[in-house]
């Protein structure tokens, strides 16, 4: 008969205490270093353990990999389709607003954690795996909701070609990847200053678009609507 698993955990820490602890190691491990560099005595020895507990744990590599990414995956596309259905159900500043409370929702999930964004877009993972496959289902997720809301950014802004929302996914996804990217490198930086920031850029390049958009020479002042200081009615820039 199989011994149960004990609850006592190791050296007085409750099991479920040094599951996480386990998780929190490997998340980080496994998300500044990749799945093929990553090494499994070296999160044992984040936490204090031995590798052999870690396989009683949670088993083979791949096995401890899937059980970090999946609360990362399930939260970032909850995080992102809820924005998105924020910014299309009219939020503080409509359609408009919507790549901003993406973005404040993507540093809010990751806050404690910022490496376990590559967990979704890790390259190394063992193609017939299931933590490959996973790992494929939330970044097809993630680009569905991607995909979609910039489409409606660009219908609503009274653009319809297809190229060109296909084209705005692929520069939207960069740039967030970018940005976080950037975020990781300033630990100081908390969510609600990167949402300001990014804000703050979006403004500029909001100030720069009309002339771009309307083939103004450089230097000239764009014509503005009434009451629309920026030009262009409703135009939703990234």
């Amino acid at each position: 008969m199989a011994t149960p698993p004990s609850r006592a955990g190791t050296k007085g820490v409750p099991r479920a205490r040094r599951e996480e602890q386990i998780l929190a190691a490997a998340t980080e491990e496994f998300g500044s270093r990749g799945y093929a560099a990553a090494s499994l005595p070296a999160v044992a020895a984040r936490v204090g353990v031995t590798k052999t507990l870690l396989h009683q744990y949670f088993g083979a590599k791949q096995d401890l990999y899937l059980a970090c990414l999946t609360p990362v995956g399930d939260r970032l596309v909850a995080v992102i389709r809820e924005a998105v259905a924020e910014g299309a159900a009219g939020g503080p500043s409509g359609a408009s607003g919507t790549p901003l409370l993406v973005l404040r929702a993507i540093f809010t999930a990751l806050e404690g954690r910022r490496e376990a964004w590559f967990l979704v877009y890790e390259t190394s993972l063992p193609p017939d795996g299931e933590a490959a496959r996973r790992a494929a289902e939330y970044r097809a997720a993630v680009n569905r909701l991607a995909a979609d809301g910039t489409a409606g950014l660009l219908a609503a802004a009274g653009h319809g070609d297809p190229l060109d929302a296909d084209a705005l996914n692929h520069v939207w996804q960069g740039l967030v990847a970018t940005l976080v990217r950037w975020w990781i490198k300033h630990p100081d930086q908390s969510p609600d200053a990167m949402a300001r920031r990014c804000a703050r850029l979006f403004a500029v390049a909001a100030a720069l678009a009309p002339a771009a958009a309307q083939g103004d020479a450089p230097g000239t002042a764009p014509e503005t609507a009434p009451g629309n200081p920026r030009g262009g009615a409703g135009q939703v820039v990234f």
